[in-house]
């Protein structure tokens, strides 16, 4: 039986449709070198077969310590985590937009959104988005919205990852992206007051810096709102455990990815995006929020709110597309932080930071290893090398430790430099084998 459902004639008839002659002509404009060099798939396996294969498969990987981070990071998930989102009424894609029949999900929706308010110190936050970037990408959007203005600046500090997706979101609108190189890892401060005027619509920036470095951008907050513009901020949920909330700085949208709340790697996702911001910007944050109301008898109840948004307006009108319902890693990261409670993550932000500083001094003292920069880090930082970082991180990695993101590819000139993430998973014993494997890879 063949997987694909249309017949010979539904294909030619396709394929006509569009002007095409065959299916490889379909696949022509795709680069010889890119396309798939044969659909010949193997037959069928039974289920026993195909378990069989997979574990064979699977034990060719060796374990790999990791000290890899960038934007997602290898966090202790509570087993509560996986038990409580894996309940069945938990877990569907459903979105809720009857109240009659969603009181679960809808509550579940509202304290999410309430645990993200508090963490972030903002007012609002809606129901999740797909990740941190598109995150970052819709808070530029609000910003653009709320001020009317068409010029973004976006420090080079950023998660390049992120700021692609900003790039590739207002691709098409009408809006002039500036972004300034990072200066020790940090924003170009001086750079910024000379790009600041009254085209600007928002400042965007991270804290931690994808350098590791930790901020306090209070002050900023202060001068970007002297010129009437906003500062959007992502951040690592984690860290927040422990540093100056975006809320207590003036920050106007925070932003982040949600993998580091309870959702396993998964080689880079599912994951969620986290978005809030000042009450009186809340008519223009994308997606679903939930609210709290009573009913007639005056019984508490939840249900979608101030939803005149992009599911409900034309389609040629909309600038956001976050339908798809992220609810499920949404609520792993409500369980995680329930599951931790305030003094939990005080404690697991802690941890991170300490193991971090171990590891930062037990590198450091590796010959021809230096520290770049002088700002306070959380549970990353950046190490600078006698080499080339790639070809180090390269030949670490094949004795199974994974030192870092190597900077080269995102930021000319940081060739030897790489980026290593600590978290509270990584033992002493862990720390000192990656000084040891650094050790024999500069010198041996």
């Amino acid at each position: 039986m063949s997987f694909t459902p249309h017949t010979p004639e539904e294909i030619r008839e396709m394929l006509a449709a569009i002007g095409v002659g065959s299916i490889g002509d379909l696949f022509h404009p795709i680069p010889k070198a890119l396309r798939a060099r044969s659909f010949d798939l193997p037959p069928g396996m039974s289920e026993f077969e195909m378990l069989a294969r997979l574990h064979e498969m699977a034990a060719q990987n060796g374990r790999v310590v990791p000290f890899v981070g960038g934007g997602y990071y290898d966090h202790v998930i509570p087993a509560a985590v996986d038990h409580l989102a894996g309940r069945a009424e938990f877990y569907t894609a459903y979105t809720p937009y009857q109240p009659e029949c969603s009181q679960g999900s809808l509550q579940a929706l509202f304290e999410y959104q309430t645990v993200i308010c508090r963490l972030t110190g903002l007012e609002a936050s809606n129901a999740s988005l797909y990740d941190g970037g598109t995150a970052l990408a819709e808070a530029a959007m609000m910003a653009l919205r709320i001020t009317g203005r068409d010029r973004v600046i976006l420090d080079g500090a950023v998660n390049p990852f992120h700021r692609a997706i900003v790039r590739t979101y207002l691709a098409n609108l009408p809006v002039e992206i500036v972004e300034l190189p990072p200066v020790n890892g940090m924003l170009d401060r001086q750079s910024l007051a000379g790009k600041l005027d009254d085209r600007c619509a928002a400042v965007i920036v991270q804290n931690p810096t994808f350098f590791g470095c930790v901020a306090d951008y209070s002050d900023l907050a202060a001068q970007v709102h002297k010129r009437d513009a906003l500062l959007i901020s992502a951040v690592y949920a984690v860290s927040l455990g422990l540093l100056k909330s975006p809320g207590d700085m003036g920050v106007d949208i925070a932003v982040g990815d949600g993998q580091n709340l309870g959702n396993h790697l998964s080689f880079g996702g599912p994951a969620f995006g986290f978005i809030a911001a000042k009450k009186q910007y809340i008519r223009n944050m994308p997606g679903r929020i939930v609210g709290q109301t009573v009913d007639r008898e005056g019984r508490r109840g939840f249900v979608l709110t101030l939803q005149a948004r992009e599911q409900h307006i034309k389609r040629h009108k909309a600038t956001s597309n976050i339908c798809s319902n992220q609810s499920l890693c949404a609520l792993r990261g409500l369980i995680f932080l329930a599951s931790l409670g305030k003094r939990g993550l005080v404690e697991l932000a802690q941890l991170n930071r300490d193991k971090a500083e171990y590891a930062k001094h037990a590198l450091a003292a590796v010959r021809g290893v230096s520290i770049p920069f002088g700002a306070p880090t959380f549970n990353e930082f950046t190490i600078r090398l006698p080499k080339r970082a790639d070809d180090v991180v390269a030949s670490i990695l094949k004795r199974g430790v994974a030192i870092g993101v190597p900077l080269g590819g995102y930021y000319p000139g940081e060739e030897n430099s790489v980026v290593v993430t600590v978290t509270e998973k990584r033992t002493k014993g862990e720390i000192a084998l990656l000084a040891r494997e650094l050790e024999g890879a500069l010198w041996n």
